[in-house]
């Protein structure tokens, strides 16, 4: 992801990659749907980073984009759009 890519500071890198690790195994942790069949994972650290997601079939979790707090609606509509590409092709 650009975004996570975007990221400087090692030490946030390394606690995301600990959430996704986490959401990978299952666990959602604080999440919530956002509309459109996409969730908000939140993480309560930083800027209030935020990763949107889709669940297929209750096995893959395919992650759509991420930012954080200050461009929470954008991030929801670009992940709602990322998702509805996704359908039309698959």
């Amino acid at each position: 992801m650009e975004w996570f890519e975007s990221i400087r500071d090692r030490k946030t890198r390394n606690r995301i990659d600990k959430r996704l690790a986490k959401l990978e195994d299952g666990n959602f942790g604080d999440c919530r749907s956002v509309g459109g069949g996409v969730f908000e994972l939140r993480l309560h650290f930083g800027p209030g980073y935020r990763i949107y997601f889709r669940q297929i079939e209750n096995i893959l979790v395919l992650l759509l984009c991420g930012g954080d707090k200050a461009s929470q609606q954008r991030d929801i509509e670009l992940a709602k759009a990322y998702w509805r590409e996704y359908e039309e092709t698959h």
